[in-house]
């Protein structure tokens, strides 16, 4: 028979670890108050019906920023001349300066 049931029946009780009642985790009440204050003023800043635009409202300012001229121009793009002597093998391979270098020598 388990030592918790024994002390249950003959009515003793078992000893405790800690002579008093144990307060370590107090340290978390302050950020849970924190996190709970902070989730209920966000959710009454975006409950509904606040800063609500009209449809039809909304749906004429982006037509007139949708008239406007862009201010963002296009790059004009280079030319690019394939180079006929290369043919594309699919594998990027970059030139080595110091392979050019020991084939001179």
């Amino acid at each position: 028979m388990p030592d918790e049931a024994r002390a249950r029946l003959t009515g003793l009780r078992a000893p405790r670890p800690y002579p008093g009642p144990v307060e370590i985790l107090w340290w978390l009440a302050p950020p849970v108050v924190a996190t709970v204050l902070a989730m209920l003023w966000v959710s009454w800043l975006g409950r509904e019906g606040r800063g609500e635009v009209d449809p039809e409202v909304a749906a004429r300012r982006l037509g007139r920023a949708m008239s406007r001229p862009s201010r963002v121009r296009p790059r004009p793009t280079p030319a690019r001349t394939p180079a006929s002597r290369e043919r594309s093998s699919g594998i990027a391979v970059r030139s080595s300066t110091r392979g050019s270098e020991s084939r001179a020598s």
